[in-house]
């Protein structure tokens, strides 16, 4: 089985932020104990690919989705994110939400729809990403589960 045919649990923590780094997603509220509920593809020391899940009660926050270019156009990204949201389902949550500058386009195709900020629940709009990491013009989504 090729390295990118499965997807793990748990990447490396220094790893995970090089990759985000290299795509400018917000890290600095990143905790190793988060990278529990990340998903990658590729080798954990240089993953090729990554997405997480928040919980917030009910809700989850799907965020850090990050495709290295070389894997992009490959479904790489579909698959990370059809994993995370059947995790997020299997541990309970029945929506995700996502803040994204520049892949509200892939979101759209795979069902998510525009979420209104003021109606987000508590939980999700307290968070670093949706209070202050991701900036206000961020397209704000969520697909219900």
């Amino acid at each position: 089985m090729s390295e990118l045919e499965a997807i793990h649990q748990s990447p490396d923590f220094a790893a995970a932020l090089r990759l985000l780094d290299s795509a400018d997603l917000p890290t600095s509220d990143l905790t190793e104990a988060h990278l529990r509920h990340f998903f990658y593809l590729g080798l954990s020391t240089a993953p090729a690919g990554l997405v997480g899940v928040e919980f917030h009660g009910p809700d989850a926050l799907l965020r850090s989705l990050v495709v290295a270019p070389e894997y992009r156009s490959r479904g790489t990204g579909a698959r990370l994110v059809a994993r995370a949201e059947a995790y997020a389902r299997d541990h309970g949550a029945v929506a995700v939400y996502i803040l994204t500058t520049t892949a509200e386009r892939f979101f759209r195709a795979r069902g998510y729809i525009t979420a209104s900020r003021e109606q987000a629940p508590v939980a999700i709009r307290e968070t670093p990403e949706f209070s202050s990491l991701c900036p206000a013009s961020s397209a704000f989504l969520l697909k219900r589960l």
